[in-house]
């Protein structure tokens, strides 16, 4: 878009207090809607600054091209505090110690700390037009900071980007440290969902993994839940985990069941370089469980799970109806994100930018994006950044939607990409053995069906498709639960496959 020639002290003063396009425009409106004479009042050259930036706003929020400036719904917050670093841990986190988290040090060190995300979140530019539909503060543990620090962030949140009726806002919680008044507190100043990380329903499991609570803290947690009247909450487990036995896992879903959540989550255990499991273990090797025996237990989470009325959404989440996580969608469905805090990622104008993981660079990084917010206005992370190109956007889209149980439709990845014709047929192509061999659900854009192959044997077809699985496919998805078992396979031939794209473009 060609640039308006507009002197930058004009353009500064009508971007209010440096609000961005967002202001002038609202500034605009709210002077037609009450018929005040701003123009009357404004010098000419002030008021022709303010109606460009405003019309550069309407250009750029109307352009079916830049489809990476779609508006952010959703924020995340990292609140690093946690009682001691889990022994498969690798988020960025402060250990405060096990009984140390009400002590004036420590408290004072979190009062410090969300000072500083309030001072990014002053900082940062707006760019959503209409309010935030869901909010994430994730850690770390959250549920040891205190209400009044988190009422801290969300009063900056709601100030500077707005927050909706009706919004999702979710905190994480470890058993240990919260109970039924904390989470009613929480509710009374708008958290309306909490993630409970239960992680583990034995004993000897939880010491294993290095966490600081243990089964009756769990059950404590379920209750404090019940108590206090949260209207959708989630549990948190691990498969994988050392020592843990097919038999220990049924029994910790039907135990998770019995606590009636509205959302279970079912992690496999990732052993991550340089924390304490990666010196102690290796995948697939005891007592760590063996590969058939990790896929035993995620087909028995499945069975169980769907079996109690649970939708498995999400390769690793299950929901009961109209309880899946809102905030999570938004990554699953690549849609842009704010990110604020230590180590967080966002997602804004088409760029993927990480702050840093240690407090002391991120300290040095956030004065570096205050001092440019109070000299030019406020900022966009990692602006300076190339944009997503369409192939990177493209493997996103395919990796993610493939995730999900509403799976991937291959039309509406043609029409969103410059080479989407292409590519569906690519993927069609690398799909083809997996439909046959009953992983992949696929629907054609005939007449009939879904459709899904078996071992042994051809897919059947519809709508004119070909006994291959490929022809007319327009959407396809990974069968529950062999083909999300096998979904990093499935994942790594169709980035194979648009590969030969990237090669005949080189």
């Amino acid at each position: 878009m060609a640039s308006r020639v507009v002197p930058q002290h004009l353009r500064a003063l009508a971007w209010h207090a440096g609000a961005g396009r967002f202001a002038a425009t609202q500034a605009l409106g709210v002077a037609a809607a009450s018929g005040a004479p701003l123009q009357q009042n404004l010098h000419p050259r002030l008021w022709r600054a303010l109606c460009a930036a405003a019309a550069e706003a309407a250009a750029e929020r109307q352009s079916p091209v830049e489809e990476a400036d779609e508006e952010p719904t959703a924020a995340y917050v990292h609140l690093p505090f946690c009682k001691r670093k889990c022994s498969y841990c690798d988020f960025p986190v402060i250990a405060v110690g096990r009984d140390l988290a009400q002590a004036p040090h420590v408290q004072d060190n979190m009062q410090r700390y969300v000072e500083m995300v309030v001072q990014e979140i002053a900082a940062s530019r707006r760019l959503n037009w209409q309010p935030l539909q869901s909010v994430f503060f994730g850690g770390g543990t959250p549920s040891l900071i205190p209400p009044s620090l988190l009422e801290q962030l969300l009063v900056a949140l709601d100030r500077q980007f707005g927050l909706a009726a009706g919004a999702e806002v979710s905190i994480e919680a470890d058993p240990g440290t919260f109970d039924a008044a904390r989470l009613r507190a929480y509710l009374g100043m708008g958290v309306t969902r909490v993630s409970v990380g239960v992680q583990a329903l034995q004993d000897e499991l939880l010491a294993l993994c290095g966490r600081a609570h243990d089964v009756a803290d769990a059950l404590r947690a379920v209750e404090a839940v019940h108590a206090a009247g949260v209207p959708s909450w989630s549990l948190d487990l691990m498969s994988g985990l050392p020592q843990l036995t097919e038999e220990m896992w049924g029994r910790s879903l039907e135990q998770a069941l019995d606590a009636g959540p509205h959302h279970i989550s079912t992690y496999d255990l990732q052993v991550e370089e340089h924390t304490p499991f990666a010196r102690r273990y290796s995948p697939g090797e005891a007592p760590l469980p063996s590969d058939e025996s990790a896929a035993a237990m995620y087909r028995q989470a499945s069975a169980v799970l769907r079996g109690a009325g649970l939708e498995h959404y999400e390769v690793s989440n299950f929901a009961l109806p109209g309880h899946r996580c809102r905030h999570n969608m938004v990554y699953w469905e690549g849609r842009p994100f704010y990110g604020l805090g230590l180590g967080s990622a966002s997602y804004l104008q088409g760029r993927r930018f990480s702050r840093p993981k240690r407090l002391n660079a991120y300290r040095t990084w956030l004065q570096g994006y205050t001092a440019d917010a109070a000299a030019q206005g406020p900022q966009v992370a990692g602006a300076w950044l190339p944009r997503e190109s369409a192939d990177d956007k493209l493997l996103d889209t395919v990796m993610l939607r493939l995730r999900l149980a509403d799976g991937l439709d291959l039309c509406q990845l043609a029409a969103q990409h410059p080479q989407g014709g292409e590519a569906g047929e690519l993927l069609r192509a690398a799909l083809a053995p997996h439909i046959a061999r009953g992983w992949v659900i696929a629907r054609g854009g005939g007449e009939g069906g879904e459709r899904e192959g078996s071992a042994g044997s051809s897919s059947s077809t519809s709508g004119g498709g070909t006994a291959d699985g490929r022809g007319s496919i327009e959407w396809v998805r990974l069968a529950d639960p062999d083909g999300f078992i096998v979904s990093n396979d499935i994942i790594s031939d169709c980035f194979a496959a648009l590969d030969v794209t990237s090669a005949g473009e080189a």
